[in-house]
């Protein structure tokens, strides 16, 4: 396990998501196409990229039982799954979004998109297998111990999650379109001036699993309602 940040090549990718065919067959108006308008420039953990699919996807794949998670009771600490970061300006408003489809073969396999600013603070917004393989949105931030919130159950293979701030409260947000959005959880942006957003995968209780990020986009604009995500 790598536990330091390296500069990796820049990633870059420009298409749309709509020509994919391992995706669900949607009709044009019910999808908000979302191609990779992000250059990752950093990576934690050996992040294992496939060639795209076909010229709208990223193929992330996780070893097993790597996880980023440390119990609040301390019997367990983790901080090993693949990443692929972009280091931005906190002193500046942004949303970065993600569409993806993870693995779900047992429990806690995910997709996810991350804040991270050291290996004691970040916060995972993922698309997780629950204990009982209920796909569902979970949500951990991290700050010395990690908290953990199961939400919604989502049954879509494939969803959006977003994060925005305006540099004083941070939303999280997810989507079946990319178009209509619901709040996961909203709070304050009380990270220092320089963190890195990025996308990643995990199969902590598995022997690993792959997510295909269909496209992820970063703005200098935030929502502007923090309750809609719009």
């Amino acid at each position: 396990m790598q536990n330091s940040l390296y500069h990796a090549l820049w990633f870059s990718l420009l298409a749309s998501c709509t020509g994919n065919n391992n995706k669900p067959i949607l009709a044009q108006s019910e999808t908000h196409p979302l191609g990779f308008h992000v250059e990752f420039d950093s990576s934690l953990n050996s992040p294992r990229r496939s060639p795209p699919r076909t010229d709208d996807s990223l193929i992330m794949t996780a070893a097993g039982n790597t996880d980023f998670f440390i119990e609040p009771g301390g019997a367990y600490e983790k901080s090993d799954a693949p990443l692929l970061l972009k280091r931005v300006d906190n002193r500046r408003p942004f949303t970065f979004v993600a569409e993806l489809r993870p693995e779900h073969h047992v429990k806690y396999d995910a997709g996810m998109i991350f804040i991270f600013v050291d290996l004691k603070h970040w916060f995972k917004f993922a698309f997780e297998a629950d204990e009982n393989m209920n796909p569902r949105l979970v949500t951990v931030r991290t700050a010395g111990v990690s908290d953990d919130n199961n939400h919604e159950v989502f049954r879509d293979s494939t969803v959006y999650l977003k994060i925005s701030s305006d540099t004083k409260s941070i939303g999280f947000y997810y989507s079946a379109d990319g178009m209509k959005w619901n709040l996961v959880r909203v709070f304050k942006n009380d990270y220092p001036l320089s963190l890195y957003l990025g996308i990643g995968t995990q199969s902590p209780a598995g022997t690993g699993n792959k997510t295909v990020f269909y496209g992820a986009m970063l703005t200098d604009s935030a929502v502007r309602d923090f309750r809609s995500g719009i």
